[in-house]
Formats: C-alpha cells, structure tokens, sequence
C-alpha cells in the first residue's frame, strides 16, 4: 500500500504473485486469455522490470516465453526477413544477416543500453513498449515492418506504421501475444542508414534518431524513400513531403547533391513540431534533425554508411537470450531452484528480480544494486553462460537454471585471471561497482580475441562511481595476458 509520507523511491515495486513459463506458444496465448489485464508477457523484461519497480505495471501474473523453443531466430521468409518475439538487440547488431540486409536495424539494436542489457531486451519487446525515444522502432519502420498478433481464435497481421497509438499505446489487444515480426530487406542496390544523437557516448537515451532508407530501380535510380524520426513526438514521425522529393529527382546516389540534401533536410525540419524536454529543447531538436538528415543522406551518397558499425561488437557470452529454460509454474512462496555457483540453492519465490532472490533467498551479497533499472552494471551476472543484468530479470526465471555470481568466478586453481589482474592493478577502489566490472570483464578476457575498442563498448554499461577507470582499463588488459597477471612485468 502506498504511504503518503513515503517518497517515490521508497516505496517497494509491485510483485506479480504469480510465474509462469510455458513450453508452447498456445500455452502463453491460453494464459493470456484467461488473465487479460491481469498478466504481463516477459521476453528480455528489461522495460517491464522497471515498470514492475515503479509500479507503473501491476499485473498478477509474468507469462515468460524463454520456455518456448524457436522464438529467437531470424530467418529469410519469402521476400522478407522474419524473426521471433525472443531476437534480441545483441543478435540483431552482430548478425551477418542484419547487417548486410538491414543495416538500420543493427545500428539501432548496438545503441540499446549496454552489452548485458541487450543480450536480453528483445525487439519485439522494444516494440511493443511503444516508446517514441526507443532506438529499433524508427529503423523497423524505414525497413516496413509487420507484426504478427495471435490470439486463442485468430491471427493478424499489423503494419507497425499502423501500430502505435501514443506513448506506451498501442492497437495490441489484451489477449493477443505478438508472435512474429518482419521486414522488407535491402536489395542490391538499395541503402539504408540509422543515425543517433544521445547526451553521451553509451547507454544515451535519444534525443534525436533518424532512420533513412532508399531504395532503387533497376537503373539504379531512388525510386522509393522511408524517412522516420524518433524523440521528436509521442509517436514516430515520417516525413512524406522528404520521402517524395527525393523519389522526385530521378537520380542515383552520386546524384545526391549538396542543394538536394539541404533541401531533404529543411522539409523534414518543417515537418516536425519537436518536443520539449529534459533532454533538449524543441529548438535545439529542429535544428539536430536538420544536420541529422544532412549527414545521413551525405553517408548514403559515399556508401559510407556501414563504416561506424563494428565488425565484431562484444557480447559478454551472448547474444541470445534463447529458450534454455525449462517450463515452470510457480507463485510467491513457493521453492525456486537453481544451480548457483556450482552448489544448488533453494529459496522461495518473490516474485522480485533474480537480483533479490541472490541477496535476500540465497545469501549471497556480493552481487550489488545500484540504479535497479539497468544503467550501471553493479548487478551483473551471468545466466546459462550469458552475462545479464540480474536487477531486470524476474526471479522465477532462477528455476532451473545455472547462474554464476562474482563468488563463484574463481576456480579450483585459484582466482579468475580478471580478479587477480584487479588485484595487481589496484583497480578495486570503493568496491561498489567492481562485482559487476570483474562479472563483464571476465567474459571479456574468456572471449577468444578483444581488441582495445572492444574492450571499451564491452564494459560500456559498467559505471564506475569513484570515476578511476584508468586501472580499470589496465587491468582489463592484463587479464587478457596471462604472460601479465600475478606478475611485475607490466607496461
């Protein structure tokens, strides 16, 4: 019960008291139908734990699909690429597939949050929270997408440009689950590029993104144009007075020129009413579109889009968070098991995070909170081999599974090679973050080869409160040369 005396952080997030994760996609749109409002679908669950927190979702019931085999593929359908509800954003910025036939979607997916956080989040999921600032959302619409809905009776299929309503709104029914999503690839001779403007360099929301797709005609000539704006309104915005103009010109890519861009760019900043907030203001975002746009069909121009997008971009054990789950059904009191640290724990269930299952169920304190909405790292662990953020994933997902906590990371022989090179460096200062630092730099230095860039993007979502994050880094590298650590011969 909320306490008027209470401030907003103090008061404890909702707890759904009841888990459920079925082995089949009719299972989950049978639960469905029987709760309605009372139940939540969980993929990744990285915006929902947080709605969970803040108590902006109060359902009975978590419907948990990492139980359900085949959901977090993509794979060529016809003249489109398909993909499950459980693709993640990891998968989506590493896959050959993604990146060659639709780079806006890789771009998008690499600047969700951090690299543990987007071995869970899922696109579907960012779809469907229907958020005008979330990074894929513009880049599926420039690519056409369509989503599946399914219900107990019937099946549909919904243009995405059809599917939001309003922030956090949209045309989903209670008792449809969406099973499936696509897009319209890149074909040979089309171009397509996603750009964003954040307030740092990780883990920014936007305040701008722009996706931009134009696609040609056996001649070679722009034929056809999708230009979508994301954070500028309470929906995605496309700009179709850009979109024909440039379809107008009758020109190639080296026809792009400077008059021709500038002019793509001031439609779209007369298209747009950008919003006001602590982000930016509405001017500052007029003008942002503006060069945004400018630099994008610029990039277009040279085929020089793809040359910021890394060629291997480290995922902490990832990228999937696939179905290695076995089918469960519990509720708040009942015995989760789980194989911690190589040593089976049995604690009750919440119905909180797997976070508060480690330090309250099984005791084991090591693992920290920091920001409970997955920003800084603290609570890293790792789940079936993958690192996640154990603040954002529900703590019936435990059942059954095998989870590794920074007091599990030394071995027989010793400390892991990333603890001792902390050691050597002096790089544990407060302690407070360093659980979460060694848990993803460890899966760094397991990691077959990780170059200096990589090493930086990996520990992106790792903040650092006491700020030293030079020994931090040195130490990192250590840990990645045996020939280095427990040693003096250090650089």
């Amino acid at each position: 019960m909320r306490s008027s005396w209470l401030h907003d952080v103090q008061i404890p997030g909702h707890r759904p008291g009841r888990y459920e994760r079925p082995d089949s996609v009719e299972r989950a749109i049978e639960l469905l139908n029987d709760f309605g409002n009372e139940a939540k679908v969980i993929a990744g669950g990285t915006d929902l734990m947080v709605e969970l927190d803040r108590q902006v979702a109060t359902p009975e019931l978590l419907i948990d699909l990492t139980g359900i085999p085949g959901l977090g593929t993509m794979e060529e359908r016809g003249e489109r690429l398909a993909f499950g509800p459980l693709f993640t954003h990891n998968q989506a910025a590493t896959s050959g597939l993604v990146i060659d036939r639709a780079l806006p979607l890789a771009q998008a997916s690499l600047e969700v949050g951090s690299p543990a956080l987007r071995n869970r989040a899922t696109i579907v999921g960012n779809v469907v929270t229907a958020s005008p600032a979330n990074d894929t959302i513009t880049a599926l619409r420039a690519l056409d997408a369509e989503l599946t809905a399914t219900s107990v009776n019937s099946s549909r299929t919904i243009q995405l440009a059809d599917f939001h309503t309003g922030v956090r709104r949209t045309t989903l029914e209670p008792n449809e689950l969406v099973t499936a999503a696509s897009v319209k690839p890149l074909g040979p001779g089309d171009r397509g590029v996603w750009v964003k403007l954040g307030l740092r360099r990780a883990q920014a929301i936007s305040v701008v993104h722009v996706a931009l797709v134009l696609r040609t005609n056996a001649q070679g000539q722009i034929n056809e144009c999708r230009l979508a704006l994301g954070s500028v309104a309470p929906t995605i915005v496309t700009v179709p007075a850009a979109e024909e103009f440039l379809c107008a010109q009758g020109i190639e890519f080296n026809g792009l020129s400077p008059e021709i861009v500038d002019r793509a760019a001031l439609l779209c900043r007369e298209a747009v009413a950008p919003i006001d907030d602590p982000r930016a203001t509405a001017d500052y975002r007029s003008e942002a579109v503006t060069i945004m746009i400018r630099r994008a069909l610029s990039s277009l121009r040279e085929n020089s889009q793809a040359s910021s997008h890394p060629a291997a971009a480290p995922t902490l054990g990832g990228p999937s968070v696939a179905a290695a789950a076995r089918p469960s059904s519990v509720t708040v009191g009942d015995d989760v098991s789980a194989n911690v640290n190589g040593t089976e724990i049995v604690a009750p269930l919440t119905g909180g995070s797997l976070l508060d299952w480690l330090r309250e169920g099984a005791m084991l304190t090591g693992t920290k909170e920091g920001c409970a909405e997955g920003e800084c790292g603290a609570c890293t662990v790792s789940l079936e081999g993958t690192s996640v953020l154990s603040c954002l994933v529900p703590d019936g997902r435990a059942e059954g599974a095998t989870v590794v906590t920074i007091e599990g990371l030394a071995g027989e022989n010793g400390l892991h090679p990333t603890q001792q090179s902390f050691i050597d460096r002096a790089a544990v200062q407060c302690g407070y973050c360093i659980p979460g630092f060694v848990m993803a730099a460890a899966a760094l230095t397991d990691a077959e080869a990780v170059d200096d860039s990589q090493r930086r993007l990996g520990l992106s979502g790792n903040l650092c409160r006491c700020t030293g994050y030079y020994a931090i880094e040195h130490a990192v590298q250590d840990a990645a040369n045996p020939m280095i650590v427990g040693s003096e011969n250090r650089p």
